[in-house]
């Protein structure tokens, strides 16, 4: 029996990894944008930065995730 996967087109990774990569954008931004509202409604001046740097973190994981999916 022959238990290989049907091979993906490198297109279509090249595709899904450009997906991810906006994704991952998009995601830092939205970070950034939440961490500015909440430093401005709570008067603080380190929300801003935590969770941008969170949002990358986040971003990084997820970004890894997606590329090791394509990959098998």
């Amino acid at each position: 029996m022959n238990n290989k996967k049907p091979q993906k087109k490198p297109l279509n990774k090249a595709l899904q990894l450009s997906g991810a990569g906006l994704q991952m954008g998009l995601t830092i931004y939205l970070g950034f944008l939440l961490g500015e509202w909440l430093d401005k409604k709570f008067e603080t001046s380190f929300l801003t930065q935590t969770i941008t740097l969170f949002a990358i973190f986040l971003a990084m994981y997820s970004l890894i995730k997606q590329a090791n999916k394509i990959n098998d």
